[in-house]
């Protein structure tokens, strides 16, 4: 590991040829809080706050200035732009991208290879002040290979389906899907297929 401009919590494991606070190196310090795993090929840059219990997949990139919550996990080859908000117990799966300026809430599940976007016509001078515009709310479930669009918000423990493109807002505790993604129903109304459960997610509650 080099270790260039970090404070790192106790009992890290963090595996070779990772790179922690190299980029930009005029950033403050990237704080790292306990029980990290950080896994092989990992870059992190300069100016990140980023709670306990952090686990990375193996060559994930994590750009400048994110505040990150405890128990986050980033998957195998992900990448996370610069100056995003994660909540506490995040799993973002692999091969994501999120770009700057995303909220993701507590207890988000993002599926392997979500794509989120957030400009509507790349490259813009205005880029900054359009692109702070997608939020990912508490307990949303984010299927495998969807898409995210700029300006769109997902409702609190709402499930986008996989293969979804969203367009628009998606309002709390509903599963929607399709391209254009649709609401479908409320989650309370799903079935689970394989029986194993009445609904899905019920072990949650109606919180």
């Amino acid at each position: 590991m080099k270790e260039y401009n970090a404070i790192i919590g106790k009992n890290p494991v963090i595996q070779d040829l990772v790179e922690i606070g190299k980029y930009p190196e005029k950033l403050q310090k990237t704080i790292i809080g306990d029980n990290a795993t950080i896994r092989s090929h990992s870059v992190i840059y300069s100016g990140n706050n980023i709670g306990n219990q952090f686990q990375t997949g193996h060559g994930i990139l994590l750009r400048e200035n994110n505040k990150i919550g405890n128990d986050v996990s980033i998957g195998t080859h992900s990448i996370v732009e610069r100056e995003n908000t994660i909540g506490n117990n995040v799993r973002i799966h692999s091969n994501c991208f999120v770009p700057e300026f995303v909220i993701i809430d507590d207890d988000v599940w993002i599926g392997p290879s979500t794509t989120i976007l957030n400009v509507l016509h790349p490259p813009c001078p205005r880029f900054e002040d359009c692109a702070k515009s997608v939020h990912i709310k508490k307990g949303a479930k984010i299927g495998g290979n969807v898409t995210i669009g700029p300006r769109v918000s997902i409702g609190e423990r709402s499930f986008i389906g996989m293969g979804s493109v969203v367009t628009k807002d998606i309002p709390d505790r509903v599963l929607a899907y399709g391209n254009p993604a649709k609401v479908i129903c409320s989650i309370d109304e799903m079935n689970c297929e394989a029986g194993y459960f009445k609904t899905p997610y019920e072990w949650l509650g109606k919180e």
